[in-house]
């Protein structure tokens, strides 16, 4: 006998695809829109789809924007000499909460994974060298994440960026604050001492 899909399960399905979500909150937030006035089902759809069409990506930075080029790259405030480059827009986002960047971005949108056949093609790196090409940038800073992928990806762009005369930085490793060295895990732990910088007096 062919199991029939209803309509709750499928909905539950897509959900589970969106990062995080797993397929017990998938179904929660199906029937919380299921339950809700169909109102708030039509508002969602519609602002989805609005974002849909009205966000594209920076023709510089390869960041989510409506407008191109997006709010950072055409701010002449900006210090465009030193670019700081992300994985993808949510990194940006969080360079930027920090405010202590005052310079521009570029995002990759993803990390080398040659084990999910992700390879340097698929990722926004030739914009970043007809950046570097013009010969306005000092700095590029590596925002990489640390993870093995990450790290792939950061030690492939410093040695490409060797071709150009800029100085290239990694983003500095750490314990987190207000965490027990207890609980940090190994991998932190040996960044942080790979990491050690002499105490100032």
């Amino acid at each position: 006998m062919k199991h029939i899909i209803s309509p709750v399960d499928r909905l539950a399905e897509e959900l589970s695809k969106l990062p995080g979500i797993g397929i017990k909150t998938a179904r929660r937030i199906a029937f919380y829109l299921l339950n809700e006035p169909s109102q708030v089902a039509k508002n969602l759809a519609s602002v989805i789809l609005e974002a849909r069409s009205a966000i594209k990506y920076c023709s510089i930075c390869g960041n989510l924007t409506e407008k191109d080029p997006c709010s950072v790259c055409s701010d002449p405030a900006r210090d465009k000499g030193v670019i700081c480059v992300v994985e993808y827009p949510k990194d940006f986002i969080a360079i930027e909460k920090t405010g202590q960047f005052s310079g521009v971005y570029h995002v990759l949108h993803g990390t080398l994974s040659p084990m999910e056949g992700i390879g340097v093609d698929d990722l926004n790196i030739k914009n970043l060298i007809k950046r570097l090409k013009q010969g306005k940038v000092k700095e590029v800073i590596l925002a990489m994440s640390s993870t093995v992928e990450g790290d792939t990806t950061a030690m492939y762009l410093s040695r490409l960026l060797k071709d150009f005369k800029v100085k290239v930085t990694r983003l500095a490793y750490g314990i987190p604050v207000g965490v027990d060295l207890e609980y940090t895990d190994e991998y932190t732990l040996s960044k942080a001492l790979m990491g050690r910088h002499e105490v100032d007096e």
